[in-house]
């Protein structure tokens, strides 16, 4: 069967793809980069994509995929969903928990044709529990998880984060489940269901925020840019913008105090420890401003870099692209699409030394690839006709 080849890494593997938005695509782009056979199994009616099939979004998460058309709710659509899962290694999808056992297509059913399969469904709130029904969106992740709570600024009210944070990490989470299931299976032989959701996506995200309240009951809220423990932690108003410094810690503390030539507040009994300096933040932080705004962000750049001090400018996303270390880590690559002709969508953000990342193939028309996996499981041209006029592909 013809497939994309992005890479060697897991050129070896075959992931069925039914997952939509971008929790389960997010999930997918990780193989698919690296050279799994992606098949995109798509509806046969139109569906809801949520923006054009041409949009930027859409291009970002499909990539490196071949499309194919799938009646799923046909039993000769679910007898072909069946026979490509017998060549599978992974199926991955983000319905409602209960859809996939009401198509037949549950971990169970596909493990009885083939005990080496791996799936991996991503939900809002996971495969059981009082909230195993509701539907699932990242703002609502965000929300419940409590990461809109320590967002934003005191009194401001929650604060969402500018990114599909909850989405995007459930989906990092499903790939690196499967990526421990497949290893797993090299010992065992077996497959097992992999499982990701909205609400603990963001939960991962809360991390030590998290660990703070579990271990000593401590319910963090909103401090604006600043780190909720580490001060100075913060974003300075320079002469010519905003930029963040870290100089938590007594060391980077005195280099701090030095390099903006703040001495005095060394000796200040206000600041004379982290927690002083913590109570103290709204102040401190205020003396530090004062002494930032002499300078531009370039100017204290280059001072701060030499007193070994964590920093760097906050930018628009148009200047982090124009930044030289962003364009040296190819974060932008071109891909041709037959339609739209040259593209830039963002990179594999991971490194490999040896089968690295590669962009293949922009993302794939509706259906694009159907007769190619069709034929690629014993279905002869005549047989496909059928199909096409039944409606089931």
């Amino acid at each position: 069967m013809p497939r994309i080849k992005a890479s060697a890494a897991f050129e070896d593997l075959r992931i069925l793809d039914l997952s939509r938005v971008r929790a389960g695509p997010t999930c997918v782009k990780q193989f698919a980069d690296f050279g799994a056979d992606v098949i995109k199994i798509e509806s046969v009616e139109s569906e809801d994509l949520g923006g054009s099939r041409d949009s930027s979004d859409f291009q970002n998460l499909h990539r490196n995929k071949r499309s194919m058309t799938l009646n799923l709710k046909s039993p000769a659509g679910k007898e072909i969903f069946m026979r490509l899962a017998k060549t599978a290694d992974v199926v991955v999808e983000n319905y409602r928990p209960d859809v996939k056992f009401r198509l037949g297509i549950d971990y169970e059913t596909l493990k009885a044709v083939n005990p080496r399969i791996i799936m991996a469904s991503i939900s809002g709130f996971g495969e059981d529990g009082p909230y195993r029904e509701r539907p699932g969106f990242d703002q609502i992740g965000q929300g419940m998880s409590g990461l809109m709570s320590v967002t934003g600024f005191p009194g401001q009210g929650p604060v969402r984060a500018g990114a599909a944070v909850a989405d995007i990490t459930a989906g990092l989470l499903a790939a690196l489940g499967i990526m421990t299931a497949l290893h797993e299976r090299g010992r065992s032989g077996e497959g097992q269901w992999v499982q990701s959701n909205l609400l603990q996506g963001g939960l991962q995200l809360l991390d030590f925020q998290a660990a703070r309240y579990i271990m000593s009951g401590d319910v963090a809220g909103q401090v604006g840019n600043d780190h909720p423990t580490n001060i100075p932690t913060s974003a300075y108003a320079t002469a010519d913008g905003h930029m963040n410094v870290a100089a938590s810690g007594s060391t980077m503390w005195k280099r701090l105090c030095e390099a903006i030539g703040r001495n005095d507040l060394l000796d200040n009994p206000d600041y004379k420890d982290m927690e002083a300096r913590s109570k103290h933040r709204k102040a401190l932080n205020a003396e530090i401003d004062k002494a930032m705004r002499t300078r531009t962000s370039a100017q204290w750049q280059e001072v701060l870099d030499q007193a070994g001090i964590p920093c760097g400018p906050i930018y628009s996303i148009d200047q982090t692209f124009a930044d030289p270390q962003v364009k040296h880590l190819g974060a932008a690559v071109e891909v041709t699409h037959p339609r739209l002709g040259r593209q830039r969508i963002l990179s594999q953000m991971v490194k490999l030394s040896r089968t690295p990342a590669g962009m293949a193939a922009a993302s794939p028309d509706k259906g694009e690839h159907t007769d190619e996996v069709l034929a690629g499981i014993g279905y002869d041209a005549a047989a496909i006709s059928a199909l096409r006029s039944a409606g089931v592909v």
